[in-house]
């Protein structure tokens, strides 16, 4: 996401109904849109990946895997996200083709403009989702995975997971997977010098 908004103030309705016009994917905060940049090779293959696997894992389950061109909404704050991989299990998000409200898995592949926001306001919006039960984010400059976890408490518990291990877990669909298959054929940009 870049820093300035394309559009003056404009409501939610008024921006759902921009955006499925648009060539471009914005972000909608607060009456807000925000055009989003491109990704990188690692980035596109981290998410590609993971989304295979979540996919395969979920299969005949009733939950649904979507990538990159599908908002999360967070209607108490007025935004729509587009995350890199959502899981949602709920029946009500299949009334809105759009957009979904009640994911229970959010993950963002990192990238150095959006790291921060990532890491910080986006996660805090993300949190005033009750269904969400973890957010992960992974890391584009090496192998990496940062999970965040919603206790019994609702404190989020980080558990991180990085090439010395060999699986990772997402405890909020019951998966365990190898590492390497999350970063297989990636190419880091530093390892292209």
């Amino acid at each position: 996401m870049i820093a300035n908004p394309q559009f003056s103030h404009i409501t939610p309705e008024e921006y759902l109904a921009m955006e499925e016009k648009s060539d471009i994917k914005h972000e909608y905060i607060d009456g807000y849109a925000y055009a989003m940049a491109g990704a990188n090779d690692p980035h596109v293959t981290i998410t590609l990946n993971i989304a295979s696997i979540i996919r395969s894992h979920l299969r005949g389950t009733g939950c649904r895997v979507y990538i990159t061109d599908m908002k999360a909404q967070i209607d108490s704050l007025r935004r729509f996200y587009y995350p890199d991989v959502m899981v949602t299990c709920d029946p009500r998000d299949t009334q809105t083709p759009n957009y979904k409200s009640f994911p229970k898995l959010i993950i963002e592949v990192l990238s150095s403009s959006t790291e921060a926001f990532d890491r910080g306001d986006k996660f805090a919006d993300y949190q005033q989702l009750e269904s969400l039960e973890e957010y992960v984010l992974a890391n584009t400059k090496r192998r990496r995975l940062d999970c965040f976890q919603r206790n019994e408490a609702g404190l989020w518990v980080l558990k991180s997971y990085s090439d010395m291990h060999d699986n990772f877990q997402l405890s909020s669909i019951n998966f365990e997977g190898k590492f390497v298959d999350l970063y297989e054929d990636v190419t880091f940009l530093d390892e292209r010098r």
